[in-house]
């Protein structure tokens, strides 16, 4: 059995959460793999939102075991607060949840450094969470890390004091003022509460399960183009989040993965600083902010909103190796007489149609493409053959673009707002 991966292909907030919800009953197993507490996967059915930063979202599924892997970072103080808000919906956790004893543990002198950095960086800001992910992430990568197997051990104390002290001597040389006794009491409960949960080997758990011909969903968080390695570097996040990083934060082999669902908004949105060709800084952009309701699920901050970026939908989908697209949000853009589609870049006078590398210094003029807009609501369709006739043009361009399928299109956040296409569509290889 293969393991399926879902992801999202610009700077995150594409709508995971409710996707991953909508295709877990075809799932036995919900495996998150990469990221920390700056995700933030929003769901909403039965006229409920839920927002889940860490768990997967196959929580809510009474069958479906939930997996975080070791690509995960786990604040154990915000895991606490999920698992508390599940609890009062009468969540199994303990039943449906299993952690990884090789994820690492963000501690609270990891948020410190995370802030401490940010501020010291004025105006070079690169828009963090401030959730200590990226601290956690280095500790991981220069081996001093804790992990949650650490928890078990009898010395879990001296070890989290070694870490603990040693971010001490790095904030004892950076101009940051901070209490550590006010965080530290909510964390120690925390870790208690960790102590109920199931840890396991989770690459021996999830590879028994792919032998046991268990369908597998690995679920990604934040966005392709905050990818470490593939983003707008240095505006990215600490960890893979691209279909390899599947393969590194599950400890699966890649010929196991099968399916590579890519999902991207019918615009496109992006939370803090760095590089966005197609940012819109007038009412139209506002405009698709109010309507699309675009405030960070974990932040609350303010998205930047811009049409549709083809050139870096292209090299996402070409380094993920998506083969299925999920669009999400068309029903934030009905009412627009005319929809704009970003299809090359211009540089210098010369046009492009791919990422170039120095995306963040680069002056990129977009070349867009206007598409005829729609004016129906969207939001009650509930079957393809009611799109309105410029929403199929929109979509058969986006195809014929990217020469992928649009398999799913989500018209609103419930879970029942999502419609599976009919496809007749036979993709090929372009080679650029």
């Amino acid at each position: 059995m293969s393991v399926d991966v879902l992801l999202g292909l610009q700077w995150g907030d594409e709508g995971k959460g409710k996707i991953v919800d909508v295709l877990t009953p075809e799932y036995s197993v919900v495996a998150r793999f990469q990221g920390g507490p700056n995700a933030g996967h929003t769901l909403e059915f039965e006229g409920i939102k839920h927002v889940l930063h860490t768990i997967p979202s196959g929580i809510f599924r009474k069958e479906t075991m939930n997996i975080v892997g070791n690509g995960v970072v786990i604040d154990p103080v915000t895991l606490k607060k999920e698992i508390d808000a599940l609890l009062k919906m009468n969540v199994e956790v303990n039943k449906l949840l299993f952690i990884s004893r090789k994820a690492h543990v963000i501690i609270p002198t990891h948020r410190l450094l995370d802030a401490a950095s940010e501020a010291s960086k004025g105006k070079e800001k690169i828009g963090s969470t401030l959730r200590g992910i990226g601290p956690t992430y280095m500790d991981k990568t220069g081996r001093n890390g804790l992990r949650v197997g650490d928890i078990e051990a009898a010395d879990f104390m001296e070890r989290y004091s070694r870490l603990r002290n040693k971010h001490i001597e790095l904030l004892n040389h950076m101009e940051f003022d901070y209490s550590l006794d006010e965080l530290e009491g909510p964390f120690f409960e925390a870790i208690e509460e960790m102590r109920k949960l199931n840890f396991v080997d989770s690459e021996y758990l999830i590879n028994t399960q792919i032998r046991a011909h268990r369908s597998i969903l690995a679920e990604g968080a934040q966005g392709s183009l905050l990818d470490i390695d593939f983003g707008s570097y240095p505006f990215v996040t600490s960890s893979n989040t691209i279909t390899a990083g599947a393969c590194t934060g599950l400890g699966i082999a890649p010929g196991k993965i099968g399916k590579v669902f890519g999902i991207f908004k019918a615009y496109c949105t992006r939370v803090g600083s760095g590089p966005f060709p197609t940012e819109l800084h007038d009412a139209t952009g506002e405009a698709i902010r109010q309507a699309g309701r675009e405030f960070g699920a974990t932040t609350g901050r303010p998205r930047r909103c811009g049409w549709l970026d083809l050139p870096a939908l292209k090299y996402t989908i070409m380094i993920n190796g998506v083969t299925d697209l999920i669009m999400t949000k068309p029903d934030v853009l009905s009412g627009f007489d005319t929809i704009q589609v970003c299809t090359q870049y211009k540089i210098d006078g010369k046009v492009i149609d791919y990422m170039p590398f120095d995306v963040v210094n680069a002056k990129i003029d977009p070349v867009y493409t206007p598409l005829k807009g729609w004016k129906k609501d969207l939001t009650g369709i509930t079957k393809e053959e009611d799109f309105p006739a410029e929403l199929k043009s929109y979509i058969q361009f986006l195809e014929s673009e990217l020469n992928v399928p649009v398999s799913i299109v989500s018209v609103g956040p419930d879970r029942v707002q999502t419609i599976r296409r009919e496809l007749n569509y036979k993709t090929e290889t372009v080679l650029h």
